[in-house]
């Protein structure tokens, strides 16, 4: 009998240890229960953590109490075992539970916030308040960011800012965890509190102005922000005027809002006070010219050349102040051929003062577009073309430019097969650079103007996948217009027309240009390729200085819920159109504001913002 009870017990004892511990994971174990001999124990914590986690407090507050009081108050313990009381209501239990662990552990100055969340989930804020506010008061240096961070999680901002504050007066330095205060007032959009936290941040340590900046750009969104900043830095510049952080991030501010006329102030200021020489300038005339406001660019240039005759970026910024002129002349319509020969003067008396030398090289390469393009001197182009391809020690990217250009002024003469060999020449010197994809893009558009469609479209399938944006987009457009024009008409007829059309634009013969798309218009009236001559001709309209007749034939896209395609295409430029060439400010700002309602996913959206804010009258002047 003695012995039968022994084996009884024997029997008894792991099978319970089995039930309390592992009846659970035996469940969720990849093919059910383990056999006999395979089982391992798994420990009460981990096990009682666990069912804390799946919901099941009872049994998790059953193994939690068989704990000793150390491993209760744990911290990889205590918040399940805390979580596991609340959710039973057993908020006595709790409490004696957490003030416990902050008699066992006072280090962890988390324990006296759950402490106060557990007097919130009771139901007492009042005593949630003053527990919060006790742990504030008696917080160490090194309790600061993790006490803070307890806050956080618990969605208690103003708690998380008290806790950096009293931080801060500990350490006794008014800029302590200005970046954790700066990240906490991004996402409680209390943008009155950031930019004070910024803007005395980088008053003591302009090392963080790019921090800073990157802030700010990701915390402020309505102009009303941007408007604050900008006051609040135009009051600071005045009043520390020495003080290059604040006319930094002036500075800064004011590009972002294309305010460039504003820009150009701050950035004389601190090219001066930073023994720039002009460098910063020429910087700013760069991006406003990219930006198209070419007589900010122009200004910019201007005083480098006038302020700095003998330092080292005088020539450069001559040669940046024709390139601003020529890119102002290019944009504006009708092209005003007496500026043009003016700008070609100004470039040869440049070249004289220069002499024929590799570092003239440039500056001939423009001249020559100029001739090419401009003044239809096409010998005169290829003759400095080829002077510059000749000249021995020139850099070569701009040879291998003079090649590209060379090879358009053959193919507007009627020479493919010498265009063609000097793009591959180009191409192979730069098989992985901008150049060279460039290059490519010509020998491609090469074929597209012979309408061997075919070997275009291997160019720009390789060209897609180009690094350089602007070529993989101008690629994917063309590969579009191919693949959608020859879908159903597979000769290709209406897409060998229109190419023939664009070799004529190439070529600037704009007259013959227009008449070939009204031919194609009535020979093809509903190919697929009508929408994108309707464009084309608008853009010839433009140039030639129909304004009106531009913003009608743009009207036949916007009009027609065919073309959806081009839609936003023709919205935007009817718009800037109206903006920039018939000057009807309030029409341009109902047309930006209609694009940007009806076309959120267009590739014109940010422009079209920054237009429709700056004609609304938000942007500072």
């Amino acid at each position: 009998m003695k012995i039968e009870l022994r084996m009884r017990a024997a029997v008894l004892v792991p099978a319970c240890w089995l039930a309390l511990t592992g009846s659970l994971h035996a469940q969720n174990m990849p093919g059910g229960p383990p056999r006999p001999g395979s089982w391992a124990p798994i420990d009460a914590p981990t096990l009682a953590r666990d069912y804390a986690r799946r919901g099941e407090f009872e049994k998790a507050v059953f193994l939690f109490e068989k704990l000793k009081s150390d491993e209760q108050t744990a911290p990889t313990m205590l918040p399940d075992y805390l979580a596991a009381l609340q959710s039973l209501k057993r908020y006595k239990d709790a409490e004696k539970l957490v003030k416990k662990a902050i008699k066992q552990h006072p280090e962890e100055g988390g324990y006296g916030v759950a402490l106060g969340g557990l007097y919130a989930a009771a139901g007492d804020p009042a005593a949630a308040d003053k527990q919060y506010q006790r742990v504030v008061s008696q917080l160490t240096v090194a309790q600061v960011v993790p006490v803070a961070a307890e806050f956080g999680q618990r969605n208690l901002p103003a708690w998380a800012e008290r806790s950096y504050l009293r931080g801060r007066e500990l350490a006794k330095n008014n800029t302590e965890y200005a970046p954790q205060l700066i990240q906490l007032y991004t996402q409680s959009q209390e943008q009155d509190k950031l930019l004070a936290e910024t803007l005395r941040l980088v008053e003591r340590d302009e090392q963080q102005l790019p921090f800073v900046r990157n802030m700010l750009q990701n915390a402020l969104h309505e102009d009303k922000d941007f408007d604050a900043l900008e006051k609040i830095l135009v009051a600071r510049v005045q009043a520390q005027p020495d003080q290059n952080a604040y006319s930094e991030l002036l500075l800064w501010l004011q590009v972002q809002r294309h305010d460039f006329t504003g820009a150009l102030v701050q950035v004389r200021a601190l090219d001066r006070r930073t023994g720039a020489q002009g460098a910063r300038v020429l910087s700013l005339a760069g991006i406003a010219q990219r930006n198209r406001d070419y007589a900010t660019a122009i200004a910019a240039c201007q005083y480098v050349v006038r302020e700095y005759k003998s330092g080292p970026y005088y020539q450069i910024a001559r040669q940046l102040l024709l390139q601003a002129r020529e890119a102002q002349v290019r944009d504006t319509y009708p092209v005003d051929l007496a500026q043009v020969r003016a700008l070609a003067a100004d470039y040869q008396a440049l070249l004289t003062e220069l002499g024929r030398t590799p570092a003239a090289a440039p500056v001939m390469r423009q001249l020559a577009n100029l001739y090419a393009f401009q003044l239809d001197d096409k010998l005169k182009a290829m003759s400095l073309l080829q002077e510059v391809i000749d000249m021995p020690r020139a850099e070569t990217d701009v040879v291998d430019e003079a090649k590209t250009t060379l090879g358009d002024l053959f193919l507007l003469k009627g020479e493919p097969w010498e265009a063609t060999l000097l793009y591959s020449q180009v191409e192979k010197a730069h098989p992985e650079a901008p150049l060279g994809y460039e290059a490519k893009l010509r020998n491609a558009r090469l074929s597209y103007f012979a309408a061997d469609f075919k070997l275009a479209q291997s160019h720009l399938d390789i060209l897609k996948e180009a690094t350089t944006r602007e070529i993989a987009n101008d690629a994917m457009q063309l590969s579009l217009l191919i693949q959608e024009s020859t879908a159903e008409d597979t000769l290709g007829l209406a897409l060998k027309d229109y190419a023939a059309v664009e070799a004529l634009v190439f070529q600037n013969k704009i007259p013959q240009a227009e008449a070939g798309l009204d031919a194609l218009l009535r020979k093809y009236p509903s190919h697929a390729l009508t929408d994108d001559a309707l464009y084309l001709k608008a853009k010839l309209q433009r140039r030639t200085g129909d304004y009106a007749a531009a913003v009608r034939t743009l009207g036949q896209i916007t009009g027609n819920p065919k073309y959806d395609v081009l839609s936003d295409d023709a919205l935007f430029l009817t718009a800037e159109i109206q903006d920039e060439n018939l000057k009807d400010k309030a029409q341009a700002q109902t047309l930006y504001q209609a694009l940007l309602t009806k076309y959120p996913g267009s590739i014109y959206v940010a422009e079209a913002r920054k237009r429709f804010r700056r004609l609304r009258g938000d942007a500072v002047q």
